[in-house]
């Protein structure tokens, strides 16, 4: 009998504590934390494309303004909809094209023709296929 309780007591403990950890998990995040997960992703991709494409010191400058000032603005596009509690995802996805197709568009500005191929084998090609394919979509609609 007493292990029994000993188990039963045991099992609500490690929920208690399984619970807590998922709501710790959950909590919003603050703006400080959200700039410095933006800026932690955009240097994360600056470096992948610096060590694929041998990126110039003044591509990598150009590269991380484009990146920095579009994703700031992409960011506070995304949260204007959340504050104004838009529930269709595809104006997320609409926003979300909009700055991914803006970033590709300045990429082309400053890569040669040799990384401009390899940025666009590195997926940039489908990407820009997705978005056109969705962008047609829409226009049909």
């Amino acid at each position: 009998m007493q292990a029994m309780k000993l188990k039963a007591i045991l099992s609500v403990l490690f929920l208690a504590f399984g619970l807590a950890a998922f709501a710790q998990q959950q909590q919003p995040l603050t703006p400080e934390q959200k700039e410095a997960k933006l800026y932690e992703s955009i240097e994360k991709q600056l470096d992948d494309l610096t060590s694929k494409l041998d990126l110039e010191d003044w591509q990598v400058f150009y590269a991380d303004s484009i990146l920095t000032h579009d994703y700031k603005a992409m960011t506070a596009e995304m949260e204007a909809l959340q504050g104004n509690k838009v529930e269709n995802t595809d104006l997320y996805v609409m926003v979300q094209d909009k700055w991914m197709e803006q970033i590709y568009n300045s990429f082309h500005k400053i890569f040669d023709e040799e990384q401009w191929t390899k940025y666009g084998k590195m997926g940039a090609a489908r990407a820009k296929k997705a978005r056109d394919k969705r962008a047609a979509k829409n226009a049909k609609q």
